[in-house]
């Protein structure tokens, strides 16, 4: 069905269902991260401008973190059902790099995730105050594992096959090989940009609609101050992880660089727009800046690496695809640290919660830090090809044998059953920022520290019912 077969079937439902699933963690890591910095500012400083925002956005954390908890399900399913040879081959590395991830993160953010959204007047302040650091601490060590795993397969160490299976003998070097700490830095740092930019853009709408209070201008403020410092990190962190890339996988640098062949004794140019022809093995259309392709990878002005021609056919990524993802995402880190910039300035000013078309470029700007991440994360997958486990294992040997048919069934099914649960959940999580923080006055709770009975007002409406009547007789 569709003209595909079972293995492109495949790929394109575990494409599709992680990128479900990816936007949620990467909210969650950074909500759950602003939400300790928040309750923090609120504990030191008594200003209730902190409690209110805690309030407001510990509401979209939770929804967020639901629709990030059911999606991940699936993705684990998907192993077992359409992977199995992967699972035979290399279970022993990826079951317990995700056991662990149950064992240590969800299991930490489970045990305090109650008390941190149901606990505030419950529990006392610094035990609520630790129960979102551990949250916030849950969801960045659930993305270690994640990665150590997916990290594992771009960059495989410490293991050796034996009878065609996969044993680990330095787990050390499994979870640490070469990929882990920038891949780990990289999506980590994403994270905290794509909340940022989300809590930017709530800020940037209230302000628009004329909802200016001193909550929306700390929003919007804290979440310009994060771009401005973090962006540049993350472009710094980005050019590292590129040269480990070149480094294990040049082939995926070759595609992302649209580079085919070296010229003797020339430096490589860095082609910032073009279209890779993976047939006729050139790039049409290229618009060059000459030796600034040497200068960044290499950091010599005719500094050589290897071009796409000089592996098989068959071992190439595609690069028409690779090569403007990895542009999708370089492009918005710029937009992203040009935001940051022009926050800074517009501050500088003091006009930065009155300059409209400012505001405006915020908002657009508020998807921008998922389309990054899921654009970068489509170059690290999809420029590992045709591997699974790079240079070890091919997708092709590692797909169970599903028919066209049922993968094309699925593929459907999913699409539908997605759009309708998710689809809800992201408008009610969207309904829910176009409220906008309010006051939230503290409850006193009662002696016991026991939720109040639904039936406690009975007696005063028995009194109010007896008064009415007696008026009437009287």
């Amino acid at each position: 069905m569709f003209g595909l077969t079972a293995l492109e079937l495949a790929r394109i439902q575990f494409g599709f269902t992680i990128s479900f699933h990816i936007i949620f963690p990467a909210i969650t890591i950074g909500l759950a991260s602003y939400l300790a910095v928040l309750e923090g500012l609120w504990l030191w400083k008594r200003d209730t401008v902190y409690r209110d925002l805690y309030h407001f956005w510990s509401k979209i954390f939770a929804v967020n973190f639901a629709m990030g908890v059911v999606s991940g399900l699936v993705m684990a399913y998907q192993f077992g059902t359409n992977w199995s040879y992967y699972s035979a081959f290399a279970g022993s590395v990826t079951g317990p790099l995700l056991a662990y991830e149950v064992l240590t993160a969800f299991f930490l953010e489970a045990g305090f995730l109650g008390v941190m959204l149901f606990g505030w007047n419950k529990v006392g302040p610094g035990l609520h105050f630790f129960s979102t650091v551990m949250v916030a601490i849950g969801t960045l060590i659930s993305a270690t594992w994640i990665l150590a795993s997916n990290s594992w397969m771009q960059t495989p160490q410490g293991f050796e096959i034996v009878n065609n299976v996969v044993v680990p003998v330095n787990w050390f070097e499994v979870i640490f090989n070469p990929s882990f700490p920038y891949r780990l830095a990289h999506m980590t740092v994403a994270a905290f940009l794509a909340t940022a930019l989300f809590v930017g853009a709530s800020g940037a709408w209230h302000l628009l609609r004329g909802n200016d209070n001193s909550r929306v201008r700390t929003m919007l403020s804290m979440a310009m101050w994060m771009l401005l410092f973090t962006a540049p990190v993350q472009i710094v962190i980005g050019d590292l992880h590129g040269l480990n890339t070149l480094k294990y996988q040049p082939a995926k640098i070759a595609a992302i660089e649209g580079h085919w062949e070296n010229k003797p004794g020339e430096g490589v140019p860095l082609i910032l727009f073009g279209w890779p022809d993976m047939k006729n093995e050139t790039t049409r259309f290229a618009l060059e800046v000459p030796n600034l392709g040497s200068l960044i990878l290499t950091r010599k002005w005719d500094g050589q690496f290897p071009g796409l021609k000089e592996f098989a056919p068959e071992d190439r990524p595609n690069s028409t695809v690779v090569f403007w993802s990895f542009r999708i995402m370089v492009g918005l880190g710029m937009l992203m640290l040009l935001l940051g910039v022009w926050g800074a300035w517009l501050r500088w000013r003091n006009r930065m919660y009155e300059a409209r078309f400012f505001l405006r470029f915020a908002i657009w700007m508020g998807p921008a830090g998922l389309i990054a991440i899921l654009a970068g994360w489509y170059t690290t997958e999809i420029g590992r090809q045709p591997w699974i486990v790079y240079g070890v294992m091919r997708t092709a040997d590692a797909v169970s044998n599903q028919s066209a048919l049922s993968m094309s069934v699925t593929l459907i099914v999913f699409i539908v059953v997605y759009f309708i649960v998710f689809g809800t959940g992201v408008r009610y999580m969207l309904k829910l920022v176009g409220k906008g923080p309010e006051d939230h006055e503290q409850e006193s709770p009662d002696d016991t520290g026991r939720p109040a009975r639904p039936l406690s007002a009975a007696p005063d409406q028995m009194d109010m019912f007896a008064a009415a009547h007696q008026d009437k007789r009287g």
